[in-house]
């Protein structure tokens, strides 16, 4: 067995709204190269993706949908049926070749989970995936198809296994939430700006699943402005706390990067600090609640020259146990900087101060502390019976 192994294709870069838009894969090969350059990611733990099959998107999209997707990638969807399906907006803009380069991200996943699934590694990452707010007959926020949600059935359908799922992403995991909303064998956490101020809007302490599903969807909308002290505190209480009640078979991480302070298109103030963290603590509860198995993702992040490499690559650096410090590999910087519209940052840390000092720091850290009480309040007050039997039961 290999301790992990990363799936990673050039062809990522085909999943390409336009030049302007602000999700850009060339993320990926950024990260991919940082890696390369400190030779901590070896040829033989590089695993290319396959195509996801068209039966393997229908566990959660309609196949009217992929239809749908299909046509509009040879330009044969009319702009109203495109409209109907979430297609050529203004954030999910309709280019060629859409639906292989959709599928290619979900099997990228795919492609992870059969390695940890089946033994053949502990960890996998994919970058190229984390796509969390498809829906299943709409795209949305940039995403076209839902990689971890197809992910989740597939590991139902073929390893039936239990499957916590952790979303740290800057935006609501909200694609994920709904698709297992009422099912008690998969557990969602999602930890993300309020609603208040960002897309989708979804995501309050209050939606807490439906049905036989109800208790194992767990959503903290933290405060705009929000630091490190406090992300931090709620992201290792609150998997600590449903790792241990929901006791997992397989841990699924989507790691947007877009809570950091120099992010374009959020409000929060986190630094890289919280990036170097939020890995280390997954790895820690893969490895105490389901013998390490641990299938990690990418996800939003809009800073990709910044903040994102440097962010992603602690999540490879985790997996092998490896603490960097000080500058990045200069030749890194030096082949990426002319390419780059900002002057990259030189050193795994942040510059200090990274921004003016928070004026209402004290409040935002007692309101996030509050919400997470709220949020945690089911696991700790209604739930006296032991929930792994429950599930099992109920299924």
């Amino acid at each position: 067995m290999k301790e992990q192994v990363f799936i990673y294709s050039p062809s990522f870069q085909s999943y390409k709204f336009h030049q302007e838009h602000p999700f850009n894969q060339l993320r990926v090969e950024l990260t991919y190269d940082l890696l390369k350059s400190m030779n901590i990611l070896s040829d033989e733990e590089i695993v290319f993706p396959r195509l996801a099959t068209d039966d393997e998107l229908a566990l959660i999209h309609d196949r009217k949908y992929i239809d749908a997707v299909k046509r509009a990638s040879e330009g044969k969807l009319s702009e109203e049926e495109a409209y109907n399906f979430g297609l050529g907006t203004e954030d999910t803009p309709i280019f060629p070749n859409m639906h292989e380069a959709s599928s290619l991200l979900v099997g990228g996943t795919l492609t992870a989970v059969d390695y940890v699934m089946s033994n053949k590694a502990l960890h996998a990452l994919n970058l190229g995936g984390g796509l969390h707010h498809g829906f299943k007959g709409k795209a949305s926020g940039f995403c076209i198809y839902n990689d971890s949600a197809v992910a989740i059935k597939y590991i139902q359908k073929k390893y039936d296994a239990r499957v916590l799922y952790v979303d740290t992403d800057a935006h609501h995991g909200d694609g994920v939430q709904w698709a297992f909303y009422d099912d008690p064998t998969v557990c969602t956490l999602s930890i993300h700006e309020t609603g208040r101020y960002l897309f989708p809007g979804t995501g309050n302490v209050t939606e807490r699943g439906h049905g036989k599903g109800y208790g194992y969807s767990f959503n903290i909308p933290i405060d705009a402005f929000t630091e490190d002290e406090s992300f931090l505190n709620i992201y290792r209480k609150s998997l600590q706390e449903i790792a241990e009640f929901f006791q997992p078979d397989v841990i699924i991480t989507q790691n947007g990067a877009d809570a950091h302070f120099l992010d374009p298109l959020t409000h929060l103030c986190s630094t890289i600090k919280i990036y170097e963290e939020i890995p280390k603590i997954a790895h820690e509860i893969a490895h105490t609640y389901c013998e390490g198995r641990w299938i990690a993702v990418g996800g939003g992040g809009y800073d990709i020259w910044r903040v994102v490499p440097r962010a992603w690559a602690h999540i490879w650096l985790t997996m092998k146990q490896h603490i960097p410090k000080g500058s990045l590999p200069q030749q890194w910087l030096e082949k990426w900087q002319p390419k780059s519209p900002v002057k990259l940052i030189p050193n795994w840390e942040d510059p200090i101060p990274l921004y003016e000092p928070i004026p209402r720091k004290k409040e935002i850290e007692e309101k996030n502390d509050m919400t997470l009480q709220k949020a945690l309040h089911i696991i700790r007050e209604n739930r006296p019976f032991n929930n792994h039997n429950q599930a099992t039961e109920s299924s």
